[in-house]
Order: C-alpha cells, then structure tokens, then sequence
C-alpha cells in the first residue's frame, strides 16, 4: 500500500458531484460556429497560417508557434475561415484577443494522419517534437505546453511522475468520468510521458470519492508498475503541490516548481491528448467539459469542439434560462463568473456551472476582518492570509510579496470560511496583477535605460573615433609637412654645396691659368746652359 503523509489547511466543501456522473460523456456536436484563440495556455499565442475564405480539414494546423513558449492551434472540424480578428475570451476580466472564426461545412472531413505504431523506435525529441505538433498544453491549471514540461533542464532529474486525478473542486467531473471510461488512454499517455521522462516511480493520485475511477485503472494497469494511490477526500488535494506532498512528503520550495524536488505533475485529459496524438495522429481539438448545476435539464460531461461557445452547449445541456442567476467558468472555488456566453471552449476549460440563486447566492457584503484566524488555519501553503489582505488593500505590495504572496494558490479556501465574507483570493489577485504590471514597466524603464546608455556608448564611441581620425589626419598632415620642409632644406643644402664646389673650381682654374701664365725668375736658368 502506498504510504501517504497530508498537508496543513483544506477544508470540505460540499460536492456537488452526482449532478453530472448520472449518464455517460455524450458528444457535444458541431456548431453554426467555432471560435478559436491563437493563445489558449500560458505562453506565447500561435500566428495564424490561414486567411479568411480559405478551407481547411479537421485537424489542420491554422495557427503554428515557430518560437518561444508556444503551441499550435488545429482545426477542430473542416469548413471556412471566416474570420480572424478580436473576439471575447474566456477570462474573469471579459478581455477581446485575436480569434480565428471557422464555419464548419459538415462534412467533418479529416486531414491525413500519421499515427505512429512503436513510439519507442523514436527518439525522445521526436516524440515532444509529435506532442508539440498536436497542440497539446495542460488541460487541469495554467495550460503549460506539454512538450516544454517534459523535457526539464539536465540538472533536475523527475524521479516521480504523478498523474493528477484527484479533481478536489466541488461540481467538476470531467476527471472521474474519463478515468471510468477511457482508462487504457489514461494509461497509454501516461506510458508515453513516461518513456520520455524515465522515472523511477509513476503514481496516480485519486481522491476516495471516486471508485469507479479506481477501479477502472487498476484494471487498466495490471502487469505494469504503475501505482494506483486512494487519497482522502479534502479540499484543494487536487492542487499539485499538496498532491505532491500527500504522495511523496516532499514540499516544492517557496517559489520553485515540482522539478526542483524531482517530481513531475501531469493531468488526466493532458494524459489522454498525448495518448491520441502519438496513437491516432490526432492533435489536440476537443476536450471533456462536465456542464453542470440546478438551472440545466440535462447536465452531464460532454466531447467538446475547442471553440465551441458557451451558449451553444447550454442549449445541448437544456438550460432554463428563467432560473439561471450565475454562469462559472470552472470550478465553484477557482473559477469566475461570465459575463458572456459567447466565449468559447478553449483547451484549459473543464467546467461550466449554470447555478441558481439558492445554489450560488450572491455573496454578502464584505465586513471588516475580526482577526479570527480562520482564514490562516485552512491555508494549504501555511501563508498569512490576514497579513496580505491588508498588504494588499493598502497596495503595499512589497510587503505582499516579501510575505511569499506568490506561493498563493489563489484555491479560495480562505474566502470560503471568513466569517466577515472578505473576498480575500480578488485582494491577491489583483495585488499579483499590479506587482506585475509594476514587473512589466520596469523592465520597460529598464529597457529603455539600457537603450539610452548604449546610445550615449555609441555616440562617445562615435566621437572618440572621429577624434582618433581627425587626430590622425592632423598628425598624418604634420609630417607631411615636416616631410616636405626636410626635403626642401636637404635640397638647399645640395645647392650650396654645389654652389662651393663651383666656387672652389673657379679658384683652382684661376690658380691654373695663373700659372700658365707665370714667367721664370732672374735667378734661374735653362738647365742646358752649359758653364
């Protein structure tokens, strides 16, 4: 049996699960419309690789991520781009991005596939090259892209790999029912990350509110050293670091990640997405959504086409609109409330809750903080919830961060037992929000001070080598002309000498002729004058 440790805090929340487990998933259908984000994850958004009026098949690639933190973005069925431009998305402030609009004709037609038959003839690097390829990002948080997870840098060796089937967050079953039902695709991906990440231990994590679950796996992984690990049911046991606490007593360190310790999380769908792309040649275009909560006829889990609009499954999940009071995107604790049902499914969307006003009441009026600790005791990273709330109501947020108010999970355990209804996880999100904005200009300030300093560099340098050339020139100038006087006094130096030596040659002439000319003295006599 495996040996199981817990972590501080949580809290039990009321379910709310058998909502959406009655009935099998049933697939969604096609809509009059599919609206696709060019970023669905965290990372960099893809380029689109398609125009508006082009056709495409299901499957094809319409926006490719050549660089950087990034994932391709696939057709979900074939039809017509009919547009590309801004569109709502899925997030709590009701943001536009860039959306590529593609009306399905149908036919659902797909494009060739390369399904591949032994992925342990392949490389490591062409097995994340394939799971890249398909567009694959985590499918239970943030959406990190797959391929880049799996390949931690060399110095952090994963020892353990842990498949996250937990789903701790009340009304979401989108988990549960692929477990029960997909088991050998569970399975299979999980072998495949595996086989990339050689660890030494795989283990699911699975809270005991889901047997079926259990049983389903355990049958699926007979004669192999897969573990199956039954942990108790408590709120947020699901979060991937106290998972990774329940099953290995490890604790990530305050902002590191599960790499730093040698432990790897993945999720069931992700564990289903690579299983499809390396089995079938399929990329990453739908997903499970459980559609859930009193004001539907028909809740349940669906196939959803990524892009598929809210209002649109509502319909397949029979909505009564006259009873509708709160639409959520996600989970009851984590999610956040829709302001549109236009926006669409995207690869992180796992829930959508239609409440009625008894089920999700409108909070109460936010009361002043009577410090009762309550909100510190349920904290599953043993951080100081009052501290930051008022760190971050009086925007002193370098005080929030020195108190670690980024290992914040953001679970909504806090909020859900404050006595005075302080909407505690809004206060750390939105000092995160500005402590980034703040991140983000000044490394903007800083940018540009860098640019500035290399200006003025190039310029001084600019200068100086101007200086160095005039500098040159001069000097060049100045001999030269020392050049040209030297030569000039050497040549009159040539001529006065040649002036003496014709001077000189004059006298000795002179003296010549003189001599020539000179007659014998008195005293002398012929030398043939005889005595």
């Amino acid at each position: 049996m495996t040996q199981l440790w817990d972590f501080k805090g949580g809290i039990h929340p009321v379910e709310h699960k058998q909502i959406s487990t009655s009935r099998p998933i049933t697939a969604a259908g096609i809509p009059e419309q599919l609206v696709l984000p060019l970023q669905q994850h965290i990372g960099d958004p893809a380029e689109a690789v398609v125009a508006v009026g082009d056709t495409v098949l299901k499957g094809q690639l319409i926006a490719d991520s050549r660089h950087g933190m990034g994932v391709p973005v696939h057709a979900p069925t074939s039809g017509t781009i009919e547009h590309i431009g801004d569109h709502p998305v899925p997030h709590p402030s009701g943001m536009t991005d860039t959306c590529i609009t593609l009306t399905p004709d149908g036919a659902d037609q797909w494009v060739e596939r390369q399904p591949v038959s032994d992925y342990r003839k392949l490389g490591r690097d062409e097995v994340l090259n394939i799971i890249h390829r398909a567009g694959i990002s985590g499918m239970g948080g943030a959406g990190f892209p797959t391929d880049i997870k799996l390949k931690p840098s060399r110095d952090r060796k994963v020892d353990t790999l842990i498949l996250n089937g937990a789903e701790c967050e009340p009304y979401i079953t989108a988990d549960d029912m692929t477990m029960r039902e997909r088991a050998d695709e569970v399975i299979a991906g999980l072998k495949v990350m595996a086989w990339v990440l050689r660890p030494e231990r795989c283990v699911i994590g699975i809270e005991d509110n889901k047997p079926e679950a259990a049983s389903a796996l355990n049958k699926a992984i007979e004669g192999t050293r897969i573990e199956i690990a039954v942990i108790p049911t408590k709120y947020p046991s699901g979060g991937e670091k106290q998972l990774i606490q329940i099953l290995t007593g490890k604790e990530v360190p305050s902002g590191g990640i599960p790499a730093d310790i040698g432990v790897m999380c993945q999720n069931i769908g992700t564990a289903v997405a690579v299983s499809q792309a390396i089995f079938e040649g399929t990329p990453l275009i739908e997903r499970t959504v459980t559609l859930t909560g009193e004001a539907l006829t028909t809740p349940g889990n669906f196939d959803v086409l990524l892009g598929t609009p809210v209002d649109y499954l509502l319909e397949q999940a029979g909505l009564q609109t006259d009873r509708l009071s709160r639409l959520v995107l996600g989970g009851p604790m984590m999610g956040y409330t829709l302001t549109t049902t236009a926006v669409p499914v995207i690869k992180t969307s796992n829930c959508i809750i239609a409440a009625t006003v008894t089920e999700l009441p409108e909070p109460p009026p936010e009361q002043p903080c009577i410090r009762c600790a309550r909100c510190a005791d349920v904290c599953p990273m043993g951080l100081l919830p009052q501290q930051l709330f008022w760190h971050a109501k009086a925007a002193e947020f370098e005080k929030a961060e020195h108190l670690n108010l980024f290992d914040c999970i953001e679970c909504g355990a806090c909020s859900y037992v404050c006595p005075s209804s302080i909407p505690l996880v809004q206060y750390y999100r939105y000092a995160k929000g500005e402590i980034r904005v703040q991140q983000a200009e000044q490394l903007k300030s800083d940018h540009a001070r860098e640019r500035f300093e290399a200006r003025q560099q190039r310029l001084e340098r600019e200068q100086q080598e101007k200086e160095r050339r005039r500098k040159e020139r001069a000097d060049a100038a100045a001999k030269a002309q020392a050049r040209k006087k030297a030569e000039a006094e050497k040549a009159t130096t040539h001529e006065d000498a040649g002036d003496a030596r014709t001077a000189k040659a004059a006298l000795v002439e002179q003296a010549l002729a003189r001599k020539k000319g000179r007659h014998p003295r008195p005293d002398s006599r012929p030398s043939n004058t005889p005595e």
